[in-house]
């Protein structure tokens, strides 16, 4: 229908406008909506939201290219692990979790501590570090790859998880945000194709919305650019404070929708 793929464009727009700054593709509160008020069935969802970050990754990581922001082994790091865990991801997503409800009792359970995660980092912020916060090499790599394959069965691409955690550590959020959106667009791409190939085994709806997911990406192509230019200019504590309500706020609406 004509009116979802506008509604579409719009949430697209508005959530990267305001997520690009921390890093976040925006898929992480896209996709809600993508299911509950957009109609896309499960578990094509996740595929259609990897694809709204393959359009839409681009706006941001091209002004954070134009600022010198993306620099440094950081991303290419991430995306080195992120990369086969979300083609993992993927088939377990396809397999093994197609339902609706188990797919609500999963947006609830990342979704909620998330939330929590990131207002209490806020309001109780570790102290800022640069290269001594950064994990060991081992440490990173098992962190990207279970964040990939979590990142492939939600289809978020793993960014949005991986930005809360090492900004935990106390690493400066211009130097996150830039690497993980990096690491989103790349897993993306790669778990978009996976589904695309899966979607030959699978007799369900696994194929992604394509008019849907175009129409969010390039809304979010858009936002994604206009937020990374804003970066500079805006507050880093309300911004977080704004990402960590919302998520909570939606993981506690799937949650509520489990028990009744």
């Amino acid at each position: 229908m004509e009116w979802t793929i506008w509604a579409g464009f719009a949430a697209g727009l508005l959530i990267s406008t305001v997520t690009a700054p921390v890093g976040v593709s925006g898929a992480v509160f896209l996709l809600p909506v993508q299911l509950s008020v957009l109609g896309v069935p499960s578990p094509a969802v996740t595929p259609t939201n990897l694809l709204f970050n393959v359009v839409a990754g681009p706006g941001a990581l091209w002004r954070y290219r134009r600022d010198g922001a993306l620099r440094g082994g950081l991303a290419r790091r991430l995306v080195t692990w992120t990369l086969p865990g979300v083609i993992a991801g993927a088939a377990i997503r396809v397999f093994a979790l197609p339902g609706p409800d188990v797919f609500r009792v999963l947006v609830a359970a990342l979704l909620l501590p998330l939330g929590g995660w990131l207002c209490l980092r806020t309001l109780r912020p570790a102290p800022q570090r640069s290269d001594a916060a950064e994990p060991s090499a081992p440490a990173l790599a098992a962190l990207a790859l279970v964040v990939g394959v979590i990142g492939g069965i939600y289809g978020i691409g793993g960014g949005s998880l991986l930005g809360p955690i090492l900004a935990a550590r106390g690493m400066p959020l211009a130097r996150i945000a830039p690497a993980t959106l990096a690491a989103t667009f790349t897993t993306s791409l790669a778990g978009a194709a996976a589904y695309a190939v899966l979607a030959t085994a699978s007799s369900g709806p696994v194929a992604p919305d394509w008019w849907l997911g175009l129409a969010c990406g390039l809304g979010g192509l858009i936002g994604g650019y206009l937020g990374a230019r804003l970066q500079p200019y805006l507050p880093e504590t309300a911004l977080r404070l704004l990402l960590g309500t919302l998520a909570a706020a939606l993981g506690a609406l799937y949650a509520a929708e489990t028990l009744y």
